[in-house]
């Protein structure tokens, strides 16, 4: 149990990051003293917001949960939007989080005060518009990259249309698209989602603009029967070793390398899954022209399956300018529509909100001067003291996301402990290391897919790749296992650095003297041996 020494923690988010993050400090640290400013009215981040029709973990769902409590009941492989929202809702009424969360309140700026050794947090109330300040000694980012819907401005006449439309992270729940005409923009993983449930009703008519086609693989939703969950629920560890199988087949292909050989016919697989599932009219526009793995790959869960409704068709052809009452493609085509969904994605190329460090240095300007999101291990940022991102800069796995943020979760308890002990005042990785570690990544990454295609995880589009980690879970696992306290700067250390010493001495002491124990009882048992 910590003494908290009126430390304060402030954590921006309560999505499935920062509910973990806020959940440790209560089980692991015994630490209470801790706020999580959400913009919005109820706990879940991407779960709450997305709720269009279809929408699901990609991820089997028995490994996108906490570690610490797993849920033997869940319906099928891969979670719903609906259960898995429901699953968060209960664990912080479980944790009672609830009362340290401040609602409907967004955050607009976090600067250091050197003096003082803490934060200045101002946030506004979104209904009234009311300004709060605030302070805390740490803060904890996890507002993620699925937190701003990106709605392409880029396209002429996007704010004229007259119909309706959103983005579908922001689905209206009185929608009502019976006798519709529906354009779908865009087809990763969110659209091939959402379009089998709304082509569904014959009455809809669904066109779904497709730019760039993407690389499907198979993921059935397989249904759990009573027995199954009965099994999970009642005979010990069943449920972790199911877990452990569905990590071990995520993880031996990042382990193994693959040859040239293999990679080769996993796209000629992939390819023949896509063409034998698709109608014919779109075999030649279907498959990608770069290769797997470079953007990510969605999972089919219905999509291609139902590309032979008559109610639904791919346009390819591009789209030059959005009309009041439809869309006009780049063959000149005028469609008409009532509807638009933008399934667009994320604005994650920039820091959603402004936060200043020492030496007047910002996230923003620190990404910025190095051509793009750079973090630290994803998680800390050179002259931003005490504050730590989840979910940053090139974290992404192609496994569980909630995975990668618990093993964060770990390496931040470590750093933030002797802050909230009052043993040190703060922590900033230095910057050299910083650089170290990202010539790192980006020198794996140059030499990696990733940068065989246009992407979002790109700069840009084209330029440096910021999302994915190039390497596998297990070493980022090992690289977060424990700080690396050389790669820091404490400030207000001295009883750290003190009890560290003592620590080093005792531990020292106990081999020296294990050692010495081992060393006469070898002694005594050959001189016995020899007489």
């Amino acid at each position: 149990m910590i003494d908290r020494l009126q430390r304060r923690v402030a954590i921006i988010g309560a999505g499935v990051g920062g509910l973990s993050q806020a959940i440790a400090l209560k089980t692991k640290l015994g630490f209470h003293d801790f706020t999580i400013f959400e913009k919005a009215s109820e706990v879940g981040g991407a779960w709450r917001a997305n709720t269009y029709p279809g929408c699901s973990s990609d991820v089997q769902i028995h490994w996108y949960s906490l570690s610490s409590d797993l849920y033997p009941y869940w319906n099928k492989s891969h979670g719903l939007q609906p259960e898995i929202q429901a699953y968060w809702i209960d664990l912080s009424k479980k944790y009672n989080l609830y009362p340290h969360i401040a609602f409907n309140t967004k955050v607009l700026s976090v600067e250091w005060d050197d003096a003082t050794q803490q934060y200045i947090i101002v946030a506004e109330d979104v209904l009234s518009g009311k300004r709060i300040s605030s302070v805390a000694h740490v803060v904890i980012s996890a507002a993620g990259i699925l937190d701003a819907p990106r709605i392409p401005y880029e396209i002429p006449g996007v704010g004229k249309f007259q119909g309706v439309s959103f983005h579908s992270a922001q689905w209206p729940g009185s929608i009502d698209l019976q006798n519709k005409r529906v354009a779908v923009i865009g087809n990763a993983s969110s659209g091939a989602q959402f379009v089998p449930s709304v082509s569904e009703d014959p009455s809809v008519e669904v066109v779904n603009f497709i730019r760039t086609p993407s690389w499907f693989t198979t993921r059935p939703h397989i249904p759990y029967s009573d027995t199954e969950k009965w099994i999970f629920a009642n005979i010990p560890l069943a449920m972790r070793l199911h877990r452990a199988w569905i990590v071990f087949w995520f993880e031996l292909p990042l382990i193994i390398r693959p040859s040239d050989k293999t990679l080769k016919k996993r796209r000629e697989a992939m390819t023949k899954y896509i063409l034998d599932k698709a109608p014919s009219r779109y075999h030649d526009r279907m498959i990608p022209d770069y290769p797997p793995g470079c953007k990510r790959t969605v999972a089919n869960s219905g999509f291609l399956d139902v590309l032979h409704r008559p109610n639904l068709t791919l346009n390819f052809d591009g789209i030059a300018n959005i009309a009041e009452n439809g869309i006009i493609t780049k063959a000149g085509e005028m469609l008409p529509f009532d509807v638009i969904v933008y399934a667009t994605g994320f604005i994650s190329d920039r820091y959603p909100m402004h936060v200043r460090g020492s030496n007047e240095a910002t996230i923003q300007g620190y990404y910025d001067a190095h051509g793009g999101p750079t973090a630290y291990l994803g998680t800390a940022v050179p002259d931003i003291p005490n504050f730590y991102l989840l979910a940053g800069p090139n974290t992404g796995i192609p496994a569980s996301t909630l995975f990668m943020e618990e093993v964060q979760v770990g390496y931040i308890h470590q750093l933030i402990e002797p802050v909230l002990s009052g043993s040190a005042s703060s922590f900033t990785v230095k910057a050299s290391n910083v650089d170290e570690y990202n010539a790192k990544v980006q020198e794996r990454i140059s030499r990696s897919v990733s940068v065989q295609c246009h992407s979002w995880a790109r700069m840009n589009g084209t330029g440096k790749v910021f999302n994915p980690f190039p390497w596998a879970m297990t070493r980022w696992w090992w690289l977060l296992r424990k700080p690396n306290w050389d790669h820091y700067v404490a400030v207000g250390a001295e009883k750290w650095v003190w009890a560290r010493r003592r620590k080093f001495v005792k531990n020292s002491l106990k081999c020296a003297a294990i050692l010495t124990l081992l060393c006469s009882y070898i002694g005594s048992s050959v001189q016995t041996t020899w007489w």
